[in-house]
């Protein structure tokens, strides 16, 4: 399960509503080409991609352990979530219309905020598209989706994304527990953003 973040926002019923509808009618070409909802026809590659520790090693909610049928009812959860407007799953094809990478958006609309996971397939990572792709996505949160407060984790030892998230401009918030799919809880480090930091930060 997603944790929401620390700091608590408390939106009017008409500003979540706004956001639910916004997650709802999200469009995942306007992140970037090749992107599209995941459904049940990516299980496959999506259990394909996080076979590899590598990619699904560090991110604490994915479902464990990664099985097609894990993974179908992950998506199948992540679906209800977009209905509800409160999350998106994406993935990211490559030219072969394989599953390259995935994004998952979990919304909290009452309390306009959002927190964001993702991968990339082992391959495509490393090669200086990663910071701007998630800058990117961030401000896409902000702007498209309407939240005001994006939160961040990552593994201690993940050094690669806390680079990126601190790059992006995101405040270090010291460790938190989150609870992972299974039960267990597991120490990360923790960031958050607000919209007007990012405002500020790219002067829209």
């Amino acid at each position: 399960m997603s944790t929401p973040p620390k700091t608590v926002l408390h939106a009017t019923d008409e500003e979540a509503e706004a956001i639910r509808d916004a997650v709802r009618a999200a469009d995942p070409a306007s992140l970037g080409p090749r992107r599209a909802r995941a459904d049940l026809s990516h299980v496959a590659g999506l259990v394909a991609l996080l076979h590899d520790e590598a990619v699904s090693g560090p991110i604490y909610d994915l479902p464990r352990p990664i099985t097609p049928d894990s993974v179908t009812r992950w998506v199948a959860e992540a679906q209800a979530q977009a209905l509800a407007g409160e999350g998106l799953l994406f993935v990211t094809l490559d030219e072969a219309g394989e599953v390259a990478g995935y994004s998952k958006i979990t919304v909290w609309p009452e309390r306009a905020s959002a927190e964001l996971a993702g991968a990339m397939r082992a391959d495509a990572q490393n090669q200086g598209q990663g910071g701007a792709g998630a800058a990117h996505t961030f401000g896409w949160m902000f702007e498209t989706l309407g939240v005001e407060l994006i939160g961040l984790t990552a593994a201690i030892d993940n050094v690669r994304s806390a680079k990126l998230i601190e790059a992006a401009g995101f405040r270090p918030m010291g460790e938190r527990e989150v609870t992972k799919p299974d039960g267990t809880v597991r120490r990360s480090l923790y960031w958050e953003m607000i919209h007007e930091e990012w405002r500020q930060r790219h002067r829209l």
